[in-house]
């Protein structure tokens, strides 16, 4: 299937690693004009190296700076004043128990997770209707469906994320440019990949034991019961950037391994 994604340039925020990377990768074997973004110019370059190398003719940018800052998405602005695609990727997690989280904690998870998205696509938002084309992608999680009791910033910074995507997608209507978000569910990611492997160092068990105890009490309804692998992730966000999927726009889809149980 032809995506329609041939020289559409594609921002995807935080794509140093993790499921922004594999989804900067995806666009780019679909012919994409991708710019990589992360905060440190030694992470984007590392990043913008191994696609380059790996897809041929690919035509990959880098931009390094922190979009959990009004500043760093000034900065992107200012290299990259106009894109197709917009892809919010960029957030932080952090386990802790709710009355140990203090103000500072709820402010940056807030600036970090909900407003990068906000300000990137308040700008870009504009050349995409003034062109009648674009493609806005939330990278939120089932954790704004489901709230875990163990990092509830998080999970309420993720279903902020939703009814900005939702509300934007309205202002839009009878356009050809969408707004969606995707919910991963728990996905073998970098910073996962490190807490599975602080979890199994801490107990004396292996990475495999401590996956199966995670989804056997953390996220029992799971019906994957595995991590999903961020190239999984990154074709669904893939696709929702696509001329294809001109029809599906508002909408929280949900990459979760059946984690949330309900059917629509």
């Amino acid at each position: 299937m032809d995506l329609g994604l041939a020289s559409k340039v594609a921002l995807v925020t935080g794509s140093t690693a993790g499921i922004g990377f594999a989804t900067a990768e995806a666009l780019a074997r679909e012919g994409a004009r991708v710019i990589v973004n992360g905060r440190t110019e030694e992470r984007v370059e590392t990043a913008v190296s191994l696609l380059r190398k790996s897809i041929a003719r690919s035509d990959i940018q880098g931009i390094a700076a922190d979009v959990a800052t009004a500043e760093g998405c000034a900065s992107v602005i200012r290299a990259h004043p106009e894109v197709d695609v917009l892809v919010n990727n960029m957030g932080i997690f952090e386990p802790k128990a709710f009355e140990e989280i203090p103000d500072v904690d709820w402010l940056r998870f807030f600036e970090a997770n909900v407003l990068s998205g906000v300000r990137l696509s308040r700008h870009y938002v504009r050349g995409m209707r003034s062109r009648n084309w674009g493609r806005i992608v939330f990278v939120s999680s089932e954790s704004g469906l489901q709230i875990p009791t163990e990092m509830i910033h998080y999970g309420v910074t993720k279903t902020a994320q939703l009814a900005v995507a939702r509300g934007l997608a309205e202002t839009l209507t009878g356009t050809q440019v969408t707004v969606n978000s995707v919910l991963p569910g728990p996905t073998s990611s970098e910073g996962v990949d490190r807490f599975v492997a602080q979890m199994a160092h801490s107990s004396g068990k292996d990475a495999a034991t401590v996956e199966h105890e995670f989804f056997e009490t953390a996220r029992p309804t799971s019906i994957l019961k595995r991590f999903a692998t961020t190239a999984e992730v990154a074709a669904m966000i893939t696709y929702v950037c696509s001329e294809q999927a001109s029809a599906t726009t508002g909408a929280a889809l949900r990459v979760d391994g059946g984690v949330v149980r309900a059917i629509a």
